[in-house]
């Protein structure tokens, strides 16, 4: 196939098709009791959340696999929010590990300074929310 359309009209396909693949295995995942402490305390779910879209470089799959884990009812919405802020954050590590496979170092230049940013607008928005996780989860049960 050489249209390039074509091509990333599947390719998009392809990844979608993987997400729904993964999110309904995240759902069969819903009795898993022994990982209950860990996903009941939100500041565990921020770290975890962080940790594995690191390893996935991939907030949309971290994304997809909190709400699969919501959906199965194994995760709580308060460790929820944790965990997608820390998914938030986790994503601003993928421009560092980039950096460092695609090129001979960090950053430099202007996307050093794209990759602050990112970093500081996502670390400030988890250092302002996390303390208030309980409240924002109550507020939102509302709807």
């Amino acid at each position: 196939m050489n249209n390039p359309i074509i091509q990333t009209l599947l390719e998009l396909v392809i990844f979608y098709v993987g997400l729904k693949m993964f999110s309904g295995g995240m759902k069969e995942m819903g009795n898993i009791g022994h990982l209950s402490h860990f996903l009941h305390n939100p500041y565990y779910m921020f770290i975890g959340a962080i940790v594995c879209t690191l390893l996935w470089q991939s907030s949309s799959l971290s994304t997809t696999a909190i709400i699969g884990l919501v959906a199965s009812g194994a995760l709580p919405l308060p460790s929820a929010i944790a965990a997608i802020l820390g998914a938030n954050l986790g994503t601003t590590g993928t421009i560092w590990l980039a950096g460092l496979a695609v090129s001979e170092g960090f950053p430099s230049g202007v996307t050093k300074q794209v990759a602050l940013v990112h970093t500081g607008v996502n670390a400030l928005m988890a250092i302002a929310l996390l303390p208030f996780i309980q409240p924002i989860a109550r507020f939102i049960s509302r709807f």
